[in-house]
């Protein structure tokens, strides 16, 4: 009986955490969580597996939440589907995209195409608001983080804004 007791006692010592968990510690959106947060946010997070070609979402969809990019490749693209369309951005393991539809009831301003097999994890704003009605600290830890990643990101844009117009009136 004693040896059963303290085997209950350290089952959780020295545990490994989840592939999961590895990943979205990086991704500024669940910075500052502790690993207990990680781990129920993980619990969230919806995986599938995207064939080459296939779109994640298409531009004009509506948002419904963010991906992160687990292994594989994606291409964020504005344009026709006919062959008019131009890259954005080019994604990869670790990267993420999408945010902006965990605040907004907005549709898409662009696709995303998987280039090859490419595993994502998604994170979809009715699993938000259910952990921010659940957990309000951690969601709003989560939105805070949310926050200050699309002030950077308009911040960047505003610069290559002013960058081009530079360019433009240099001429």
């Amino acid at each position: 009986m004693k040896n059963a007791y303290w085997k209950n006692i350290f089952t959780n010592w020295g545990k490994e955490e989840s592939e999961t968990v590895t990943i979205i510690k990086r991704i500024p959106i669940f910075a500052n969580l502790n690993h207990k947060e990680l781990e129920e946010v993980s619990k969230l997070l919806h995986d599938r597996i995207y064939k080459p070609d296939e779109y994640v979402f298409k531009r004009h969809a509506p948002g419904e939440g963010m991906f992160i990019i687990h292994s594989g490749i994606v291409n964020i693209i504005v344009g026709e589907a006919s062959g008019n369309s131009q890259v954005l951005a080019e994604l990869s393991n670790g990267d993420f995209f999408g945010e902006m539809a965990l605040m907004e009831d907005e549709v898409r301003s662009a696709a995303a195409l998987a280039q090859d097999h490419t595993r994502l994890l998604g994170f979809f704003r009715p699993d938000l608001e259910a952990l921010i009605e659940i957990n309000p600290s951690l969601g709003n830890k989560i939105l805070q983080n949310l926050s200050k990643v699309v002030c950077t990101r308009l911040r960047k844009t505003n610069e290559l804004l002013m960058e081009n117009q530079l360019k433009k009136k240099n001429k």
